[in-house]
């Protein structure tokens, strides 16, 4: 499944994996949201509601789509985080693991904290 980002500043694609998170999101998408940044990382509040699944993880890869259970929120680390050790991408919590951005996560670097940003399903 693919799924498309955009803010004021531009837009990307990620593709999710079939979890129980990523079928949740589906369901209620288009949505629209608030951006946050921490660090090197956006994260934005969803309507979805997810236990922690299998397999969460707190140090990801830069441009992991992940969900972040303790806020409801889809997290998108591109870079370090103001917890993280070195250069990896520490999120706050354990978070379940959804999928990819297609291309360069550093593109996330234009989104500006308090920006509008909406989460739609992409044609592939």
């Amino acid at each position: 499944m693919k799924i498309r980002i955009s803010w004021p500043a531009g837009h990307l694609t990620a593709t999710l994996e079939e979890t129980p998170t990523s079928k949740a999101l589906a369901g209620v998408l288009p949505i629209s949201s608030t951006a946050r940044t921490w660090g090197e990382e956006v994260y934005f509040d969803t309507p979805v509601s997810a236990a922690r699944e299998a397999g969460a993880q707190q140090v990801v890869e830069p441009g992991t789509v992940a969900f972040w259970t303790d806020g409801d929120a889809l997290a998108l680390p591109y870079g370090p985080t103001p917890i993280s050790r070195g250069d990896e991408c520490r999120l706050a919590s354990p978070c379940n693991l959804l999928g990819e951005i297609d291309g360069d996560p550093r593109h996330l670097a234009t989104v500006r904290d308090g920006d509008p940003i909406r989460v739609e399903l992409a044609d592939d």
